[in-house]
């Protein structure tokens, strides 16, 4: 008889959450140079002299949480710059930046992000409150969704944006009746604005910010969504340097020169840094109207958003990926968006995907489109909370009907189309408990509506966990290593101080991480 393998450490006494369909539930890990090397109820015989062996005395583990979609180097600027994602006054917008100013050098820039005009009625505020407080400083404050900036006269006159500077393409500088603008810039608008970049240093420090947060909030792997080689060259420092506690899948940021030096290399793997997608931009947003619908907004006649990467362009820039290896993962949040892209798709593969091409958000789908995502093998890479967040003004852009296709994970999941979760962080909060806690109530964190907004829509327990673990792993071609805690897998997981499986919904929001391990190494724990 072969000698039995000890293990490195041995966790028992838990609530062990697999996301293995053959056995869902165990109550002992043992883990060895990094992976499991057992998964069951009595593994003690796995322990030896040199074995670190902890009881959980009940506590819950699940796989490490894997968020499919987020911009690692926007939240580690958010958590140096000024938040307003709760701010409801556009007077206290302007407080912070006053007293912001009176802390920097003059002409220094000023930035944030996360402002919501639906927190101040609806309508979009104009340069002259920034203007009036920080006169000497060019201020960029950048909207909870990314695609809608709000700057001074300062940094409209740095800009040199006039009332004769024309839109974009894909763009839209809002403007007064007077014709100037008004200080909103919308989608590929806002890059009129050329902001200094940061500094290699502040882009390595930005980014091990972002990761040590998401260590500490139970996440393991991201799917940084658009990257540039800045970015790529920070992660490899960092790895170099062992400081970097999570798993990284990096989307190119668009076309350019990164991506064509990677149509050349081809794809890049490695246990830390991956780098085999390129994310596209079909369209903005629809909290800033951008996002681009068959049908004008109800709330806005004549606007039916912007078309930022056209069908051909997207079809185009697949069929160079699809020869080299590369998923293409694109950004679609209206009808006429996410049609668009699923036909530039199919014309490149069919309805053989092997590729696992993504549409990133897939947030309001034509009647007629969800069949596309089946035929045409195509994963939803969804954000519960934009659910949560955008339900209390999304009836109002699009109207009772089309609103009915927006944010429809069940309907995705009936058909069995792959949906992977995120958060869109820093456009969302970080935390993916809150994610989960939103995929199965469809409510805010208040509780609000009482039954849920559209609550048909709902995912089952098993399938959020599910979401943000197997499926974001297969989202990136590596279910066979992780997703999932079974033998031979990376020892990625997470253990938690409430049974999220079981608890009462609301508590899933008070619940801790208590340990994150990655490979084997507790890469957070909480203090006591």
């Amino acid at each position: 008889m072969a000698p039995t393998e000890t293990a490195d450490w041995l966790i028992e006494g838990a609530r062990i959450y697999t996301a293995e369909p053959g056995k869902p539930v165990a109550s002992a890990i043992a883990v060895k140079g990094g992976r499991i090397l057992a998964i069951g109820d009595n593994l003690s015989r796995l322990a030896g002299p040199g074995t670190r062996r902890i009881d959980a005395g009940g506590a819950a583990i699940i796989p490490g949480l894997i968020d499919s979609h987020v911009h690692m180097l926007g939240l580690g600027e958010s958590l140096e710059n000024p938040d307003f994602r709760y701010v409801r006054t556009v007077e206290e917008v302007a407080e912070t930046v006053r007293k912001t100013a009176s802390g920097r050098a003059r002409g220094e820039w000023i930035q944030g992000r996360n402002w919501d005009q639906t927190n101040w009625g609806g309508k979009f505020p104009t340069e002259e409150p920034l203007s009036r407080a920080a006169p000497d400083h060019p201020v960029f404050l950048t909207r909870v969704d990314g695609h809608a900036s709000w700057v001074n006269r300062k940094a409209l006159e740095i800009a040199g944006i006039t009332a004769k500077t024309a839109d974009p393409p894909g763009g839209k500088i809002v403007r007064g009746e007077n014709g100037e603008p008004t200080g909103i810039l919308v989608d590929t608008a806002q890059g009129l604005v050329e902001i200094p970049d940061p500094t290699d240093e502040q882009v390595r420090r930005r980014l091990e910010r972002a990761a040590r947060e998401c260590a500490r909030l139970g996440i393991t792997s991201v799917h940084d969504a658009g990257v540039g080689a800045r970015e790529l060259a920070a992660y490899r420092a960092l790895i170099r340097e062992g400081r970097l506690p999570v798993r990284v899948y990096a989307m190119i940021g668009g076309e350019g020169p990164l991506w064509r030096e990677y149509l050349e290399r081809g794809p890049e793997t490695g246990d830390r840094l991956t780098v085999r997608s390129i994310k596209l931009m079909a369209d903005g947003a629809m909290g800033s109207r951008g996002a681009a619908f068959f049908e004008a907004y109800s709330d806005d006649p004549g606007n039916k958003g912007l078309v930022i990467f056209s069908r051909q362009d997207v079809e185009r820039v697949a069929r160079q990926a699809a020869g080299k290896g590369f998923q293409v993962n694109t950004h679609a949040i209206g009808d006429r968006a996410n049609h668009d892209v699923l036909e530039a798709y199919r014309a490149v593969l069919g309805s053989k995907n092997d590729k696992r091409f993504r549409i990133e958000h897939a947030q309001c789908v034509a009647p007629g489109d969800f069949g596309l995502f089946g035929k045409y093998s195509v994963i939803a890479s969804m954000q519960a909370t934009h659910a949560t967040s955008d339900m209390r003004w999304a009836e109002a852009r699009v109207g009772p009907e089309r609103v009915k296709g927006c944010y429809a994970w069940r309907r995705f999941l009936s058909i069995g189309v792959p949906l992977a979760n995120g958060s869109d962080f820093p456009v969302e909060e970080p935390n993916p408990l809150w994610g989960f806690y939103a995929a199965i109530t469809r409510q805010d964190r208040d509780g609000n509506p009482k039954d849920g907004w559209f609550p048909d829509q709902r995912m089952t327990r098993e399938e959020a966990l599910k979401s943000w673990t197997v499926t974001g792993a297969y989202a990136a071609f590596e279910e066979k290593e992780k997703g999932s805690l079974a033998p031979g897998k990376m020892a990625d997981f997470v253990m938690l101080s409430n049974d999220i499986m079981q608890i009462a919904p609301p508590e899933i929001l008070k619940t801790r991480v208590l340990m994150t391990v990655l490979g084997g190494a507790t890469v957070y724990a909480e203090k006591r």
